[in-house]
């Protein structure tokens, strides 16, 4: 009876607390001689130890603010910690806690509106080329400048203001360089930074025109005042402004409207520095036509072309230019690292796509194959140049298709190749290559691609996006190998300190031979540079006046700017 009356006060405890322990419970029953205070007592235990775990799961959960900073954190530790050394891992995080990247960055930022700019420490390995201290220094001074004349402060209203007259405004507080967004994303990556190492050179303003797609791209640079020029800009008409314009500055001068000792100055110039850009144009150059370009307040620029290293051969910019980067291949490295940050929509597509891809790789190769604007040479030319070049420089492994696909005990080095491409035929190749075939070396071979346009879509949205967030993923691989005149992949490797291995230009409808030479430098190509010494006021050629400018390895005329100690 006693035994019953237990029974009956326990089991309505057991079924509502677990249904497991109330089936086990009856199964018990069954049996005779079973304890019920041993039973009581293995309930009581687990009711005792359960609160124990709980604790322990709350201690060491991913903290709940920074979710995607928790995964991603995760994901590098997963990608060294599969090598058999937890300590290495450890080393790797510990090695990203400066999110400021070596000063580049300044503190302060709603790390929420823009997720890039602090998480992407979480992502890439740690440069070892360090920003100078004066460039630290030259930032955060700009950043004052920024903020004390960005748009909507006392002195931009005054100057615009002033502008609106239509007559020279005489001394300003702040003078402006506004950016005309123009061309495809790479090239207006690629002339942002050039339009702001010139404004850092002149102490200028950078405003830049938000064309169709800048802030939806990127997240701003510059702490509590805007980059964007304001919408009422009065000249913001900017698809008017060309060679002929009247205010165009080499226009002007093929017409001598101005000159050193022009007594009435206008309010602004337009200056024409795109790629069909003519002699006039391009003594912008010359330090005469710089002292002069350094009394107009307001200067509006179109480029489409990387014209940092002629600003090397400017004797007037020779010193500054030494002090911020006393490293000349470091130029886009620093300032592309500064400035451009993916907005939180782009952020979201990189980090899907590098957990999909490449984070639980041991190495990760990126491949850029430029679609020529000119005709593309035959597709086979060009995928039979890129195995070639992968194959040639062991980049990737070759395969034995004499040999069974096996799995052999152990881990084996695995390495995930991303490919970037308007044309989906060359990853379709190269998939099938390593997934039919075993390598030779038995590594394991993942091969990708984001997104396959077809055709150029600079309009787009999404486009652009999927652009910008490719170009980025890119600069995450440890080996690169890009097309030759690719802005699209002069930007991947600038920001993620690559030397790649440029695939030559396809010429007569053949493969090249070799197929592929590294690059001198991370810097990317300025593709039309002026042949013009100032001074003597005639042809030169501007690839031989110092040692640090040189013609680029995929462009017989363009300039690039090289470090000769890592020559």
């Amino acid at each position: 009876m006693e035994l019953k009356r237990i029974r009956r006060q326990t089991s309505p405890s057991v079924e509502n607390t677990d249904p497991n322990t109330m089936t086990v419970s009856r199964l018990m029953e069954k049996k005779s001689g079973f304890n019920i205070m041993k039973s009581m007592g293995i309930v009581a235990a687990c009711l005792m130890i359960l609160p124990v775990f709980v604790v322990i799961l709350v201690i060491y959960r991913d903290p709940p603010l920074d979710q995607l900073r928790g995964f991603a954190e995760a994901r590098v530790i997963d990608i060294n910690s599969h090598k058999g050394s937890g300590v290495a891992s450890s080393k790797y995080v510990d090695e990203h806690k400066d999110k400021l990247l070596d000063g580049l960055l300044s503190a302060g930022f709603d790390e929420n509106s823009c997720l890039s700019r602090y998480q992407s420490v979480l992502y890439r390995k740690s440069s070892p080329h360090k920003p100078s201290s004066y460039l630290q220094s030259r930032l955060r001074k700009y950043e004052d400048l920024h903020r004390q004349c960005g748009p909507h402060t006392e002195s931009y209203n005054k100057t615009v203001e002033k502008l609106k007259s239509g007559h020279h405004i005489g001394q300003t507080d702040c003078n402006y360089l506004v950016w005309i967004s123009y061309s495809g994303l790479g090239n207006r990556i690629l002339t942002l930074a050039s339009a702001f190492l010139y404004a850092l050179l002149t102490n200028r303003v950078l405003l830049v025109d938000r064309g169709k797609d800048i802030g939806d791209l990127f997240c701003e640079p510059f702490p509590e005042m805007s980059w964007l020029l304001p919408l009422d800009f009065p000249l913001n008409q900017f698809n008017r402004f060309d060679q002929q314009s009247p205010e165009c500055y080499g226009n002007m001068l093929k017409r001598n409207f101005i000159n050193n000792t022009t007594d009435s100055l206008p309010p602004f110039l337009y200056l024409h520095l795109a790629h069909d850009y003519d002699d006039q144009d391009k003594l912008f150059f010359c330090d005469q036509d710089q002292s002069l370009l350094q009394k107009i307040p307001w200067l509006i620029m179109k480029t489409d072309e990387y014209f940092v290293p002629s600003l090397f051969l400017i004797s007037s910019f020779e010193q500054e230019l030494s002090n911020l980067f006393p490293s000349k291949d470091m130029v886009f490295h620093h300032l592309g690292r500064y400035l451009f940050h993916p907005s939180n929509a782009v952020w979201g597509l990189i980090t899907r796509y590098y957990g999909a891809y490449l984070a639980n790789a041991d190495e990760r190769v990126g491949i850029q194959i430029r679609t020529f604007d000119t005709g593309p040479p035959p597709f086979q030319h060009v995928m039979d140049q890129v195995i070639a070049c992968f194959l040639k420089e062991k980049i990737l492994p070759e395969v034995n298709p004499q040999e069974p696909i096996l799995t052999p005990p152990g881990n084996r080095k695995s390495k995930a190749v991303l490919i970037t491409s308007l044309n989906s035929g060359y990853f379709a190749k190269i998939r099938n290559m390593y997934w039919e075939n075993p390598t030779v070396t038995g590594e394991t071979i993942g091969v990708y691609q984001p997104s396959n346009e077809e055709h150029q879509q600079t309009e787009k949205f999404i486009h652009n996006r999927k652009a910008w967030a490719e170009m980025y993923l890119l600069s995450l691989t440890d080996v690169l190998i890009t097309s030759s005149w690719s802005t699209f992949g002069y930007v991947a490797q600038s920001l993620g300190g690559l030397k790649p291995w440029i695939l030559y230009k396809p010429e007569n409808r053949t493969a090249p031979d070799p197929p592929c030479r590294r690059a001198m430098s991370m810097e990317p190509c300025f593709h039309a540079p002026p042949f013009y010494d100032c001074k003597a006021k005639t042809g030169i050629d501007t690839g031989a006046l110092v040692p640090h400018v040189r013609h680029c390895e995929d462009m017989s005329w363009g300039l690039k700017l090289v470090q000769l100690d890592k020559l």
